[in-house]
């Protein structure tokens, strides 16, 4: 394509991992840069003009400058022209009005995944999992390493790399945070929409973060901070297109039950949302919403389209997590505990019943040691071993 967009919150690496690719090859700009915005306010045709491949940091502060990016793409098509980032998904932005559609490709740059952390550059074996039948799935997640990790220091930790790799205590990553919040607040936010008031805002994100792995009610969400449901879903929207929060959309494949169908609400990154909740223990929502952002990581770097749900009907039958990769499904319980039991197993089987041969075997995820087949169906495993 002419152009790649890697999008991602800020500070997951987008920077870093351009700057890497740029040495020798293309011209590096970024619009943190006050110089770079005046030149790209005045000229910007003479910006990006020339045929050296270019670099841009940071799109999303001037989205005009792509309407320019699409007219050199136009008048020469060739491949690689524009390496561009963004702390917010352009495709959702309103202030941007052009897309690059047709002209970009776009990668999602989500917080470290556990494995990443270790050095391992990859992140759970959801691939292994989909590609291979279920009869080989024990052996397989035996195979992996004995990295045990204590899922709530991960949780607390998060992914952005620097309190997850470079700080070594909460101390250090609560500042860290705190700085990360209050520059989103006075800045990034001002890039995407003018907020009237930061106080009520912040009073939203930390009652969304209050309410991890919970179905989302915006009428319920605004009235607990006392605003109306329209700004409470904007700011929502907001939080979204920056990926700071995540909704988790339903299962919507209806056979013969009627399903929930409101989102799940989730963020992006663990340790943000436990430091804006003021919570220092994590509970099992934080545990889900650990092995929702590798599946994300996953599944945005995959060459074939997947997708990740939640199932949940009216009778409260529930499914954490769904994946839906080509014409297969895979179901995944997350518990907070290191001895699951058969009757934890009730809703994969469920999931499985209704779906039939479209469904693969369930998934159990927990926080003990023990792999093995709780139901000919149901696969326990340590969540460790598969992220």
């Amino acid at each position: 394509m002419p152009a790649v967009v890697v999008t991602g919150a800020r500070q997951t690496g987008k920077s870093t991992l351009i700057q890497e690719l740029v040495p020798g090859s293309r011209r590096y700009l970024t619009l943190d840069d006050l110089d770079v915005i005046d030149v790209a306010h005045r000229d910007p045709s003479a910006l990006i003009g020339g045929n050296q491949p270019m670099a841009i940091d940071e799109v999303q502060r001037m989205p005009s400058l792509l309407h320019e990016i699409k007219q050199a793409i136009d008048q020469n098509r060739k491949p690689g022209q524009f390496l561009l980032t963004g702390s917010a998904n352009l495709l959702l932005m309103s202030r941007a009005s052009e897309s690059l559609a047709g002209r970009a490709s776009y990668l999602t740059l989500w917080p470290m995944t556990r494995r990443e952390q270790l050095g391992l550059g990859q992140g759970g074996i959801w691939e292994e999992l989909i590609r291979n039948p279920a009869e080989e799935w024990l052996d397989l997640v035996a195979a992996q390493p004995d990295e045990y990790q204590d899922w709530r220091a991960l949780c607390r930790r998060g992914g952005f790399p620097t309190p997850a790799v470079h700080m070594h205590s909460d101390e250090e990553r609560a500042i860290w945070f705190d700085g990360y919040v209050r520059t989103y607040l006075e800045r990034d936010l001002q890039d995407l929409s003018l907020v009237s008031s930061l106080l009520d805002f912040r009073r939203l994100m930390r009652a969304a973060c209050l309410r991890v792995g919970q179905i989302l009610n915006q009428v319920d969400l605004g009235r607990d901070v006392a605003l109306s449901q329209a700004t409470a879903h904007r700011y929502l929207n907001l939080l979204e297109t920056s990926y700071l929060l995540v909704r988790l959309p339903a299962f919507a494949v209806n056979r013969t039950k009627r399903l929930v169908k409101s989102p799940k609400l989730y963020w992006g990154d663990t340790g943000v949302a436990l430091h804006l909740a003021q919570k220092t223990n994590p509970d099992g929502a934080h545990l889900e919403n650990l092995v929702l952002s590798d599946l994300l990581a996953w599944r945005d770097v995959r060459a074939e389209r997947a997708d990740v749900f939640y199932w949940r009907t009216r009778t409260g039958e529930e499914v954490d997590l769904v994946i839906e990769a080509g014409d297969r499904l895979l179901p995944i319980e997350v518990k907070a505990s290191e001895r699951p039991r058969v009757g934890d197993t009730a809703h994969l089987r469920a999931f499985r019943s209704e779906y039939g041969g479209q469904a693969t075997s369930g998934l159990l995820l927990h926080t003990g040691s023990s792999i093995e087949w709780l139901t000919p169906d149901v696969l326990a495993a340590p969540w460790w071993k598969v992220l």
